[in-house]
């Protein structure tokens, strides 16, 4: 009972004894007396060291606090091993240590682990000496770890599980043990870095004997599941290698990448690859990687009735997806301490081209992480494919700036520049649709358009909502159908995406200008619903040279100087053009000549020569017109000219009034002057001579 009742005073100079002259040296402070369950102490301190050798020049010195703890102990059932050892008052004793926590922190580097609700079991070889106290000799310590924290520098390894096992016989060296950790941070979040597996134990490599080494690793990096048979960290450099290897991983598996309805997938295809990676200093640097796509990679987008319009395919690219990439990343270590990772630089060959970057820009207030990434000549029109009505074939290859930042909730694109030296071409040939009639089905064959475009110059931006708003200039954009070519030269102005809520499939084009016919076209708005092929907008055309609308016709005969302007409402429905009320005037006097052969005005009667003579020179003072067609395309072209040939009746004034009806299959038809006007043009002369 005394003993009992003292033990607290005399447990720290049992310890000591237990120790021996050693570098280690244990304080118990606030021991209980025992019981049954062992002996409660308040701290449990542990202070060793190692000596120096040649991985390590200087010792190293290591403090073990545990915390609100238990040492129990009892006879070991199990037997001696080395029973040349044995003597008589020998044996074995099992000692176990249960705690509330245990902290260990290396003085000299900084390191510190922590574990909640540690348990470790010792087993000693106690021999009867002479003295009061036995000797112990360890034979095993056994220390299973679960959801430890390890904190190097400003890195924290959290969920930490491993099991430590090292006896005697091995030498005291643990074996090759399964080692897990959950998830990396840093003190302002986490690190794109989890679920990391691995065999880790002791032995040395004789090519690297200072280094220690993980073998058969996994882990999760940047949202891409990747494997290596080896991790090697260099105690001297503090430094980690390795080379991760992809095989095969689901693109829709990364973050981002994963559609919302499985019957539209967004991405599919795999990724393989090899990525070598150091950490060093909280900096994750990976050299010369390269990833590779197979035949099945593409991301696909989709209309607003669920059919795909467009994808980009990253099939099978002979020199890899992202080649040569280089990237350094800091944890935790950026010019703004909130920022868990910062990118300082990535460079990579991309689709024939290059994509980089330099740091990355964190703004605390907004939480909105920015990237300024370079393209330099990646060749993504080549990759780009269109679906449904549209098809084509994209050239040319993509050089500028791309600001991109990223928040939680999305991200957004700040004024990116893109521009190309390539073309491209883009057919529309919209589905047919049938008319039922009483006795027949006539079956209505729509018009195919096909736009050529060359050299685009682009600037896209995007709110953190999907609205997107490009704004776009072409050196030359050509349209052609079955009625004719019309080339548009410059044409510039601004296209608005996803910016209606209630309309997604509206799209808006603002202030849309464009050389046309050595004029120009232009128009203020138009809003474009492509789920209702419907449209309203006012074309302004100014400076149109007569002869370019003859032309477009392939009149021979009609020969004009002189220019028009005007403005042009059109209407659309279902695909269907109308133009309500169109009206155009000349901007200034001018001539049309009615050319003939010696052999025509010979053939003529006199009527016709008295035609002929009119309009050889005929100088017009005022050219006004009107137009007007409906959605099946009937078309009246109102005309007036006033004027007078001063070689035709000493020049006696001529007034013409014209109605030319005509079935036209799209707007450019609809400004131009027909060969029906020849004839009114005969007419009316004939009835002035009369």
């Amino acid at each position: 009972m005394l003993a009992w009742a003292l033990f607290p005073r005399y447990a720290q100079n049992l310890a000591n004894k237990a120790v021996g002259e050693s570098d280690i040296s244990i304080r118990i402070h606030d021991p209980g007396f025992p019981g049954l369950s062992g002996i409660p102490f308040g701290k449990l301190e542990v202070v060793f060291k190692t000596p120096p050798d040649s991985c390590s020049a200087a010792p190293s010195s290591y403090t073990m606090s545990v915390y609100r703890g238990a040492l129990s102990w009892k006879a070991s059932t199990a037997q001696i091993a080395d029973t040349s050892a044995v003597s008589s008052g020998s044996f074995l004793i099992d000692l176990d240590l249960k705690a509330d926590s245990v902290a260990i922190i290396q003085q000299n580097n900084g390191l510190q682990f922590f574990d909640e609700k540690p348990a470790m079991s010792i087993r000693m070889h106690a021999v009867r000496n002479r003295g009061l106290f036995p000797a112990f000799q360890p034979v095993s310590f056994k220390y299973g770890i679960e959801e430890a924290r390890l904190l190097v520098n400003n890195l924290n390894f959290r969920g930490i599980s491993y099991t430590v096992t090292i006896d005697r016989k091995n030498a005291w060296r643990q074996q090759r043990a399964p080692i897990a950790v959950k998830g990396l941070d840093t003190e302002t979040g986490s690190v794109p870095v989890s679920d990391f597996q691995a065999l880790f134990g002791q032995e040395k490599d004789p090519d690297k004997p200072c280094f220690l080494s993980f073998y058969d690793c996994s882990v999760n990096l940047f949202g891409l599941k990747a494997q290596t048979p080896r991790i090697d960290f260099d105690p001297k450099r503090q430094e980690t290698s390795f080379i991760l290897t992809l095989s095969d991983v689901p693109l829709d598996t990364i973050p981002g990448f994963k559609g919302t309805d499985p019957s539209r997938p967004f991405a599919t295809g795999k990724l393989s690859g090899t990525i070598p990676v150091s950490i060093r200093d909280s900096k994750l640097m990976i050299r010369n990687a390269t990833i590779r796509s197979d035949s099945n990679t593409r991301l696909r987008y989709y209309s607003s009735d669920r059919s795909p319009w467009l994808s980009l395919d990253f099939a099978s690219l002979r020199s890899g997806l992202f080649s040569n990439l280089d990237a350094t990343v800091l944890f935790g270590n950026s010019t703004d301490t909130r920022q868990a990772v910062s990118l300082q630089s990535f460079s990579s060959g991309f689709l024939g081209g290059k994509l980089s970057s330099g740091p990355s820009v964190y703004d605390p207030s907004s939480g909105k992480l920015s990237y300024a990434f370079k393209l330099d000549n990646v060749g993504l029109p080549k990759r780009i494919r269109l679906h449904g009505d549209f098809s084509g074939d994209l050239k040319g290859s993509f050089t500028g700036t791309l600001p991109i930042s990223f928040k939680n909730d999305g991200y957004t694109i700040n004024n990116a520049h893109i521009t190309s030296k390539g073309s491209g071409l883009i057919n529309h040939t919209p589905p047919r649709s049938k008319k039922k009639g009483k006795q027949s089905v006539i079956e209505t064959i729509p018009q195919g358009v096909a736009y050529r475009y060359q050299e685009p110059d682009l600037r896209i931006s995007r709110t953190i909502d999907g609205k997107t708003t490009i704004g776009f200039f072409l050196k030359k954009l050509t349209r052609e159908t079955g009625g004719g070519v019309a080339d548009f030269l410059s044409p510039k102005g601004t296209l608005s995406l996803w910016h209606a809520k209630n309309n997604p499939s509206l799209l808006t084009v603002h202030n849309f200008s464009a050389g046309f016919m050595n004029g120009s076209l232009a128009l203020e708005k138009v809003d474009y619903d492509i789920q209702k092929q419907s449209a309203r907008t006012e074309l302004v055309l100014n400076n149109i040279p007569l002869q370019k609308l003859l032309d477009l016709q392939g009149m021979k005969k009609i020969f004009a100087t002189g220019t028009i302007s005007g403005t042009i409402p059109v209407t659309m429905e279902k695909g269907r053009f109308e133009i309500p009320e169109g009206n155009m005037s000349a901007e200034q006097t001018g001539t049309i000549v009615y050319a003939t052969t010696e052999e025509e005005r010979a053939a003529a009667n006199e009527s016709m020569r008295i035609t002929y003579e009119a309009l050889s020179d005929f100088r017009y003072s005022e050219l006004m017109s009107s137009i007007q067609m409906n959605p099946d395309g009937q078309s009246t072209i109102q005309l007036s000219l006033k004027g007078v040939n001063p070689s035709f009746q000493d020049g006696r004034p001529v007034h013409l009034n014209l109605n030319v009806e005509q079935n036209l299959l799209d707007l450019l038809r609809s400004l131009t002057i027909t060969s029906a006007i020849e004839q009114k043009i005969s007419e009316k002369a004939m009835q002035q001579k009369k």
